[in-house]
């Protein structure tokens, strides 16, 4: 493999990858590395998930997400996802379980979402970034159903890891 960077930034790293693909054939692609993310299922006492609604300036909408964040350099995914929860949600857990991970666009990049299950939630002050506007709001599972059909909730990782949560035997 012969790759090339072409970009750096703040959150990715952009390369043109000259790779033999397992067919034998040679090709040039395009590769957005990330350092990955995990993303949490919070769900309360009363069996209400969080979500958030947030704007999100590449697709200029906003969007019903659960809190999730970005790995820092060395992190591992568990102690994302609890810093994410505070900082977004406003909550700590006493209770993690993993739903897997899941790949974002693995056409053309390699970003791995780690996705949790956080229960057993306290409250504590939350500490949104400069550059997030999100409001935090309760849904119930009806609520997410009807929301998840509806196309209300358009977020690939959301979906994931309501229906994985879903899956699950309640508590």
């Amino acid at each position: 493999m012969d790759a090339r960077e072409v970009f750096v930034g703040r959150v990715i790293r952009l390369e043109l990858e000259t790779v033999t693909l397992p067919n034998g054939q040679s090709a040039t692609i395009e590769v957005a590395h990330h350092p990955g993310g995990a993303a949490i299922v919070a769900e309360d006492a009363q069996g209400r998930v969080c979500l958030l609604r947030q704007y999100r300036h590449p697709i200029r909408d906003w969007l019903w997400e659960l809190p999730a964040g970005k790995l820092e350099a060395d992190e591992p995914a568990m102690a994302t996802a609890k810093r994410e929860l505070a900082e977004e949600a406003g909550r700590t857990a006493d209770d993690w379980v993993s739903l897997g991970s899941t790949v974002t666009t693995p056409g053309f990049c390699d970003e791995v979402i780690h996705l949790y299950l956080a229960r057993g939630l306290r409250e504590v002050p939350t500490q949104h970034d400069a550059h997030e506007v999100l409001e935090i709001h309760w849904r119930t599972r009806g609520e997410l159903e009807t929301m998840i059909q509806s196309g209300e909730i358009r977020d690939a990782k959301t979906l994931i890891a309501i229906y994985r949560w879903m899956l699950l035997p309640p508590a």
